[in-house]
C-alpha cells in the first residue's frame, strides 16, 4: 500500500495526471492475466500479446 500512496503523492505534487490512465490500464491487464492463468481462456488471452 505504501507504493500506491507514494505514487499518488507524486502524481498530486508534480501534476502528472496523465499517468493515472496508464497505471489503471496496466493494472487491469495484469489482473486479467493473473486471474485467467489457470482457466481455459489463457490461450486466447496470450495470443493478444
Amino acid at each position: 500500500m505504501s507504493l500506491i500512496k507514494e505514487l499518488w503523492a507524486f502524481m498530486r505534487e508534480r501534476k502528472k495526471w496523465w499517468l493515472l490512465p496508464i497505471i489503471v490500464v496496466m493494472f487491469l491487464v495484469g489482473s486479467l492475466l493473473v486471474f485467467a492463468q489457470g482457466s481455459a481462456l489463457a490461450p486466447f488471452i496470450y495470443t493478444i500479446f
